[in-house]
């Protein structure tokens, strides 16, 4: 019986299904991507840039990606058609399994071995502007700004309609008050469309959005790629100030409060030095320093503020003597 010939498309399905499962295995990084209105300049040049840093860019649909990394998941049986080529190397991979569990809706990968960061920098590189256009869902906010529209006045019934104050300059609409027309996750309705179409403002952009990252079989949120090395330190240097305070006043010595609990005994043992007869190598160099130091830093100004003297008030005499030239007999 002759052996049927393999159409186009199969084998370009089989093609996909050997890349997808060999990047799957060959990274261990993996970024999920949304690439909703993004065009197909932008994932061109996306590619080529992605490339120069060891970063590989699958893209289809979900059903096809599932499908091929569930087959390499799964144990070859020896009905299997590549039973022989992949019953000596076959083994499960967690990575797989938790990419599998991500693809839903219009998710894409990006695999590498590098930073995660590098890529995300790549892909908000690329970015589009995009009109507001009636009946979509807005990503952001938008403001209408002050100033000059260039408009004529028999447009303003736009501006009353969306409550935007104006007045009329030289002919024109000015807007006087800043004004916010759209919301975030709002549909935009079509007098909004309408009017920044007319004032050319493009307030959307698209571009590819991380939704989430996957490295070394741990599974994370976009939002940790925007942490820099300084925030990351930042954080760390507050968390062990924390445990540092906790320590010292539970009394239950770390690494981070050693230090201080050492520091601490040295001050009280210099203290009692200080107060007693009691001396020690450490204690009287310290004691000898201050000493030397002393007078220089606050002696002289001690010495330099003029004493006040104290002024006792002196007892009231009730005796009036002979003031009004009085006598014994009161006269």
């Amino acid at each position: 019986m002759p052996i049927k010939k393999k159409t186009e498309r199969r084998i370009k399905k089989e093609n996909y299904y050997e890349r997808i499962q060999e990047q799957a295995a060959k990274y261990k990084n993996c970024l999920f991507i949304n690439a909703d209105n993004v065009s197909s300049l932008q994932i061109s040049k996306l590619r080529r840039r992605l490339r120069e840093i060891g970063a590989y860019m699958i893209m289809g649909k979900n059903t096809l990606m599932k499908s091929a990394l569930t087959h390499a998941n799964t144990k070859p049986e020896p009905t299997d058609e590549d039973y022989e080529e992949r019953k000596d190397n076959w083994a499960f991979s967690p990575t797989i399994d938790k990419i599998i569990g991500q693809l839903r809706g219009n998710t894409n990968l990006i695999f590498t071995n590098g930073d995660l960061a590098d890529v995300k920098t790549i892909l908000d590189s690329e970015v589009r502007e995009s009109p507001a256009k009636s009946g979509m869902i807005a990503p952001k906010d938008v403001f209408v700004p002050v100033g000059p529209t260039g408009l004529d006045p028999k447009q303003t019934n736009f501006f009353q309609t969306l409550q935007i104050q104006t007045k009329i300059v030289k002919g024109q609409i000015d807007i006087i008050a800043e004004k916010q027309v759209i919301f975030t996750d709002t549909k935009v309705d079509s007098t909004q469309a309408a009017l920044l179409d007319k004032l050319k403002i493009y307030p959307f952009e698209y571009k590819m959005k991380v939704t989430k990252i996957l490295q070394n079989e741990n599974l994370f949120d976009a939002a940790v790629l925007d942490l820099s090395s300084e925030v990351i330190l930042a954080k760390f240097q507050r968390a062990i100030g924390f445990q540092t305070a906790i320590a010292l006043a539970a009394g239950v010595p770390t690494v981070s409060s050693a230090p201080h609990s050492l520091l601490n005994g040295f001050k009280n043992l210099v203290a009692v030095a200080a107060a007693t007869d009691y001396s020690f190598d450490a204690a009287t160099a310290f004691l000898s320093a201050a000493a030397s130091a002393g007078p220089a830093v606050g002696g002289g100004a001690a010495a330099a503020a003029p004493v006040k003297e104290e002024v006792k008030d002196e007892p009231e005499d009730v005796n009036m003597g002979d003031l009004f030239g009085g006598d014994d007999d009161g006269y």
